[in-house]
């Protein structure tokens, strides 16, 4: 069994499981694929953590063609909080929302 994290990737966590739903329990080859021609910004960060996870399968010996995503869980990894001035003096809150991605293949 191997693991990689993605620990802080600015998207919102709920952005980031629309890309992680469509991967989880594929083979790894399908996933790949299937993140290749998905149009949404998260999917380049998800298939290079996958390649990670399958990188790290390789160094623990196991076979790479066998290997299927186990489990994806996304989860909040906090939020950069800011003001926005506006009209007669108020301000209004800014919350970009940030995502961390742990991968578990086996």
């Amino acid at each position: 069994m191997a693991t990689a994290h993605l620990k802080s990737y600015n998207q919102t966590p709920r952005k980031v499981r629309l890309v992680t739903d469509l991967v989880k329990g594929k083979k790894v080859k399908d996933a790949l694929v299937a993140l290749e021609f998905l149009p949404r910004r998260a999917a380049e960060p998800i298939a290079k953590l996958i390649k990670s996870a399958v990188a790290n399968a390789k160094g623990q010996g196991e076979d790479v063609e066998k290997l299927k995503v186990q489990s994806i869980t996304v989860e909040s990894a906090g939020m950069l909080k800011k003001y926005m001035p506006r009209a007669f003096g108020r301000a209004s809150a800014i919350r970009r929302r940030k995502s961390q991605v742990k991968v578990t293949l086996a």
